[in-house]
């Protein structure tokens, strides 16, 4: 604790960075940011833009980049986005913001921050363009984590030949999300094909009875090939699972080894 004063004391921290530190959290307006999660999990933690104001997600990314030199901010529509980077523009002028707008995300990196470095390879693959807002979520996810991340879009197996085409690539990966909607075989597919860990994301695509992801999840859940299964849509679990696997494949095992 005393370290933690003098550094204060000296300018080294900013009061967020201390409150941080000291008590794992910081506080906003908005809520409490989790400034230690990425030293107690080993990912970083998420700002879920959907039920916020444009106002308290600016707030929240505003709170985790002076506690944690970073933010990630997912399910944010165009005017959230827009608000962050107009609000942090302001208040981090040297920091880089990225918006993603099919994966919904904004990320933003002061200019001192360097992404922790993580020997391991993650592939997302997934079967179509509409299936690419799950698939470019937790691609953003994982790299924010450290691991190196690679996507291969638009290999649904109503032509299996494009899944072929890319199995050097699936099965050079230490971990791969596998998004689809519909009833979902593309995951069933890349888990066949390689002998690393697979991640099923079933995604909110199709037609119909089922076409809400409903067909893909419980297909998933089924599949006669070893996967994993998260819920529908859910690209940020699937990222930090992703993730979290990549930092075993690295050993890294435990938090707090960066």
């Amino acid at each position: 604790m005393r370290e933690i004063l003098d550094a204060l004391a000296a300018g080294d921290l900013t009061p967020a960075q201390a409150e941080a530190r000291l008590r794992g959290y910081a506080t906003t307006e908005a809520g409490r940011f989790d400034a230690a999660r990425e030293d107690r999990r080993g990912i970083p933690e998420g700002i879920l833009a959907e039920g916020k104001t444009p106002a308290e997600v600016a707030a929240m990314a505003d709170a985790a980049v002076e506690s944690t030199g970073h933010a990630l901010v997912t399910r944010a529509d165009d005017d959230t986005a827009e608000q962050v980077r107009s609000y942090l523009d302001k208040e981090h002028p040297t920091a880089t913001v990225e918006r993603d707008a099919r994966a919904r995300t904004v990320v933003v990196h002061a200019a001192d921050y360097e992404l922790p470095a993580v020997d391991a390879d993650v592939v997302v693959v997934s079967g179509g363009t509409a299936d690419a807002h799950a698939a470019r979520e937790a691609a953003v996810v994982a790299g924010e984590a450290g691991p190196r991340v690679e996507t291969v879009e638009d290999v649904g197996v109503a032509n299996v030949t494009r899944v072929l085409d890319e199995v050097e690539t699936l099965r050079n990966a230490d971990v791969l999300v596998a998004a689809a909607g519909r009833e979902a075989t593309l995951p069933t597919l890349v888990a066949g094909l390689v002998d690393a860990p697979v991640i099923g994301l079933p995604t909110s695509t199709g037609y119909g009875v089922g076409g809400d992801g409903v067909a893909a999840l419980l297909a998933l859940l089924q599949s006669c090939t070893v996967l994993s299964v998260v819920n529908v849509d859910a690209g940020f679990v699937a990222g930090t699972q992703a993730a979290l696997i990549a930092r075993g494949v690295d050993g890294r095992s435990t938090a707090g080894d960066r």
